[in-house]
């Protein structure tokens, strides 16, 4: 039978409780349920990619164009949200401004059409219009002929750097707000604190935006477009991620480090469109990428890669929305939790008095 330290014996159980306290217990349990949060996110939303609504702009004779929209409309899936487009000059302005997937010029005059894609926004999507779109010519008994108006760069082969590039901007701002808060306790002690941190976020998130651009860019040669404009991109995804996790862990302490993982990494990466634009994607995370810092990072640093900055705005708003939100909560979560670290729970000042009783007098 083993003994404490004082020489009393003590049981196995005991040796267990001693070793793997509730607290640990609980912790292990959090990070088997990420795990498999984990599996069944990236699982489900790779494993069965499925062309569902990508939109296509038709460019046709106005006689044909509203029946041939129609009939893409009603392919068996629904893997096309055909619209019509009036000629092939405002279908190219379309692709380049990313309100559609891609473009089929009908020629009146033959047999062979032609497809307009943009593979810089995602190669797997670009395949997947070719696809669908050849079928469908093939059962009219017409061919087709694909254009990339905006092809990936050639360090970029499947359009996947831009994806890339903000998961390691993301794992970097959680990783620089966890270090942050746990360095000194999980909870800020006050308001200044807080403000603190958030200001040490700030310097970290331009140094590892700029960091990112130059490594994507000049070092490597796997994104073009504006090394400034991906600069700030970066800049403000790593401090929207870290302002994030800065008010998780204000709000549940070490398990918000947890909660970051879960909705940055777990949620947010199969989410963002990289492997799979939201076309491809089953409902679910197609609905919530968008929404999150790593779908919003993807879109942006594709537009400023490729598109020339064009439909940069919803992005950029989204991660404006996580920067701020994350920032103000965080410095009201640290104000509130200064002031009662200050009352106390019982009505108690920082020192152990009750606040508001006079000091006793010496005898």
């Amino acid at each position: 039978m083993a003994t404490t330290d004082e020489g009393t014996p003590t049981t196995f159980i005991k040796e267990v409780w001693d070793a793997v306290t509730p607290r640990a217990t609980l912790l292990v349990v959090g990070v088997l349920g990420l795990m498999i949060a984990f599996i069944t996110s990236y699982a489900g939303a790779f494993h069965a990619p499925k062309p569902t609504d990508i939109a296509l702009g038709v460019v046709a004779p106005a006689q044909t164009r509203g029946q041939l929209v129609t009939k893409l409309d009603r392919l068996n899936g629904s893997p096309l949200d055909p619209r019509p487009v009036a000629s092939e000059a405002a279908a190219r302005r379309q692709l380049a401004d990313r309100k559609i997937d891609a473009a089929l010029l009908v020629d009146p005059r033959g047999n062979t059409d032609r497809l307009l894609v943009a593979s810089g926004g995602g190669a797997s999507l670009s395949q997947a219009a070719e696809a669908v779109v050849g079928a469908a010519e093939k059962a009219q008994r017409r061919s087709v002929r694909t254009e990339d108006v905006a092809p990936a760069d050639r360090g970029d082969a499947r359009s996947l750097s831009s994806f890339y590039l903000v998961v390691g901007w993301c794992v970097g701002g959680y990783l620089c707000a966890a270090i942050l808060a746990i360095s000194a306790g999980a909870r800020p002690a006050n308001g200044t604190r807080a403000v603190i941190r958030l200001g040490a976020l700030a310097v970290y998130s331009i140094a590892a935006g700029l960091a990112g651009a130059v490594v994507i860019g000049p070092v490597l040669g796997a994104l073009p477009g504006s090394l400034f404009a991906l600069w700030g991109v970066g800049a403000l995804t790593v401090f929207a991620v870290g302002a994030t996790t800065l008010a998780f862990q204000g709000l549940l302490g070490i398990i918000g480090i947890g909660l970051a993982i879960l909705v940055i990494v777990v949620l947010g990466n199969p989410s963002a469109g990289g492997a799979y634009p939201y076309p491809l994607l089953p409902p679910f995370w197609r609905a919530i990428g968008p929404a999150l810092p790593p779908g919003a990072g993807t879109w942006a640093a594709r537009s400023v890669g490729y598109f020339r900055g064009n439909g940069l705005t919803g992005s950029l708003l989204v991660l404006s929305a996580w920067a701020v939100g994350g920032a103000v909560l965080t410095t009201v979560l640290a104000a509130l939790h200064g002031k009662n670290g200050r009352n106390g729970k019982n009505g108690k000042d920082g020192n152990g008095e009750r606040a508001g009783e006079p000091e006793p007098r010496p005898a």
